[in-house]
């Protein structure tokens, strides 16, 4: 493996006059790859995405908005202009979800957030705190009926909690946090479960949620007052799938990101770190040639639970999965408050392993980072962003996280630097990610690993087997407490 930590000006030039005489590409090498990320460029195309988010005034790129169709164009029309890929839209619909909750108590206003794809509606009732963590049925005692519920998060999906409040005859549910802060973007994930209806819902901080069952179980009655705003309707959308020409169609090095943000917010580092770093990467790509076939994937939808992946993997014929070698994925590479961290793919420290092959995708991270003289740390591979739909169909997956809503811990301010006890991204799910929260050198470095392991793959698949073996562990795995969701479908 050939490792960079800086390039002449003059050895990148030399790089794009070799392409651009036509003819003869070189092979693309890690070295000349990397020497082709410019901070420059990285925020040329953040500053785009802004702008779209801004159209009409709406300061969002939610998918199916304005901002968000204006990014799916960007995208393929800079792909189009190189030639170098055949690229395509893949349209789908989908739910789209916005709304809001207010919540009170006894007359006491609590800082509540909606459940997305929760319906609209009123409910005005004492509250009941139910056993356990609401997962089944027996949790949800007679008392539930007519009135509010009391839920903490833990153990199964928001989802459930909800559905199982509502086949419990609840008047309403409320979902605590099992930390002290909010939970952040909750979803339903969809606009019906069969465990039950749906009742109005939303979620409360953990410090609140755990005062009102103290007042509760001493015997106080505590009337809530919960009202939902909601609106659930059918939009369609698209994911933007470009592939080399050239290379080996039957052994396909496939990167992705999504391209859409939260109703809250123009999305720079959720994710438009991601999605910009593997379009600037595409764009540059056509100054080189590869063995195996690239395919660079920009995904819609993201944030209502993986829909764009998951919608490509699952249409996509087996004997087309089996094409595709291996999956990296970025999701936020950019954070303020960053750690350079990596997906756990042999499991050695979160016991969830992906695919045969994972783990080689890891090493080679690891193995940049280190020469880099940077530290790296794992992240755990729940398979709660676009990897998930890969690693069910046995593919093996990888890539890269900068931090979303947790907090930095010690360790990592000495590994890193930044500020202990405070979120990687405090803007994560909010208005304010807009361009000054990037960390915009994290970002480049983090962009130079991604060229770093294309260019490997590219050239070589030592390491990555052709033969699917099997699903990966986390497929059977029910996960309580995923690190990174897009909404949160988990308590």
């Amino acid at each position: 493996m050939v490792f960079i930590r800086s390039l002449s000006l003059a050895a990148l030039v030399a790089v794009v006059a070799a392409a651009s005489r036509g003819g003869h590409r070189p092979l693309v090498t890690s070295k000349a790859y990397q020497a082709t990320v410019s901070e420059h460029n990285l925020l040329k195309h953040a500053k785009a995405l802004s702008k779209f988010g801004e159209i009409n005034g709406a300061h969002t790129r939610v998918a199916g908005s304005v901002g968000h169709n204006a990014t799916v164009d960007y995208i393929k029309s800079s792909l189009d202009k190189t030639g170098f890929y055949d690229t395509f839209l893949q349209t789908f619909t989908y739910t789209f979800s916005n709304g809001n909750a207010t919540f009170s108590a006894n007359g006491t206003q609590f800082d509540a957030e909606w459940l997305t794809s929760g319906p609209s509606g009123d409910a005005e009732a004492p509250l009941v705190v139910v056993s356990n963590l609401g997962c089944t049925q027996g949790d949800f005692p007679a008392e539930v009926a007519g009135n509010i519920a009391l839920i903490q998060r833990g153990n199964c999906s928001f989802s459930d909690k909800v559905a199982l409040a509502g086949a419990a005859s609840a008047a309403g549910a409320i979902v605590y946090n099992n930390e002290d802060g909010q939970i952040g973007s909750g979803t339903l994930g969809s606009t019906e479960n069969p465990l039950g209806p749906y009742v109005p819902s939303g979620t409360l901080t953990g410090v609140d949620g755990r005062a009102l069952v103290t007042a509760v179980q001493s015997g106080q009655e505590i009337v809530g007052s919960l009202h939902v705003e909601a609106a659930n309707e059918l939009r369609w959308t698209n994911n933007v799938i470009a592939t080399t020409k050239s290379g080996d169609q039957n052994n396909v090095v496939s990167a992705g990101g999504h391209t859409d943000s939260v109703p809250a917010g123009p999305g720079i580092n959720d994710n438009g770190s991601g999605s910009m770093a593997i379009l600037e990467l595409a764009l540059q790509l056509p100054h080189f040639s590869v063995k195996n076939a690239v395919r660079f994937c920009f995904w819609a939808a993201e944030e209502f639970g993986l829909l764009g992946s998951d919608h490509y993997v699952t249409t996509l014929p087996v004997e087309e999965q089996e094409k595709i070698a291996l999956y990296l994925n970025f999701d936020m590479i950019a954070s303020p408050n960053f750690g350079f961290f990596i997906y756990d793919g042999d499991g050695s420290a979160f016991n969830i392993s992906g695919p045969p092959g994972s783990d080689h995708i890891e090493k080679t991270f690891e193995d940049f980072f280190k020469h880099a003289g940077i530290p790296s740390g794992p992240t755990e591979f729940d398979g709660r962003s676009d990897y998930g739909p890969f690693l069910d169909v046995g593919i093996p997956s990888g890539g890269l996280f900068t931090g979303a809503e947790q907090n930095k811990t010690a360790d990592e301010v000495a590994l890193w630097g930044g500020q202990a006890g405070i979120a990687y991204d405090v803007c994560y799910h909010q208005s304010c990610d807009t361009v000054d929260n990037l960390n915009v050198k994290t970002w480049a470095q983090n962009t130079k690993a991604i060229a770093h392991s294309l260019a490997t793959y590219a050239t070589s698949l030592k390491g990555i087997p052709r033969e699917r073996t099997g699903r990966s562990l986390l497929v059977d795995k029910v996960v309580s407490e995923p690190r990174r969701d897009p909404l949160r479908l988990w308590v």
